[in-house]
């Protein structure tokens, strides 16, 4: 079981073109674990991977343990994100659907976008995901999409309790 979760960590699947499936697929087939070529048991997974049209695979529990990125495991969700091509920039489907999931997990777990949303490479120094280990501006800026995009959900979230108050307030019958 993992235990308190303190990061959130962003991979690319470094498989350009690769479907969320596809990849789930083979994060299952090592779940018993796939021997490398000097014979070592290599395991591999993530608790959710975005796919090239936004969908979102929960592939392991986020209470459990998902190996990938080596000493986080205990205390970070691991997300693998699907890329059209090796440059690894992710297109609008999959990065608008990263930046809600991040939402979600961020809130749910009291995170802040700017600190706790790390990339594999933070972690191992893996270029993992490419594109933002080169585009450090860009990494940034998704960053500060998470976060302007908590800020506009607690104002309609505001908006939402206020007009449902004002409601609530003209449907009280009046003393006459």
């Amino acid at each position: 079981s993992i235990g308190s979760i303190k990061k959130l960590v962003v991979h690319w699947v470094g498989n350009a073109g690769s479907t969320a499936i596809a990849n789930r697929n083979y994060f299952n087939s090592l779940k018993s674990g796939k021997r490398n070529k000097s014979g070592t048991l290599i395991y591999a997974s993530a608790h959710y991977i975005v796919g090239l049209k936004g969908e979102v695979i929960a592939c392991v529990p986020e209470n459990e343990i998902a190996y990938h990125a080596e000493k986080a495991n205990t205390y970070a969700i691991g997300i693998e994100v699907c890329h059209p091509d090796w440059e690894g920039s992710f297109n609008n489907a999959t990065k608008r659907s990263l930046i809600e999931l991040l939402y979600d997990l961020c809130r749910r777990y009291k995170l802040n976008p700017k600190e706790d949303i790390i990339r594999h490479y933070d972690v191992t120094g893996k270029l993992c995901p490419l594109y933002y280990v080169k585009h450090v501006d860009k990494w940034e800026a998704l960053k500060e999409e998470v976060e302007s995009y908590a800020i506009k959900r607690r104002k309609l979230l505001i908006k939402k309790e206020k007009s449902k108050a004002a409601c609530e307030e003209k449907q009280k019958p009046k003393n006459l």
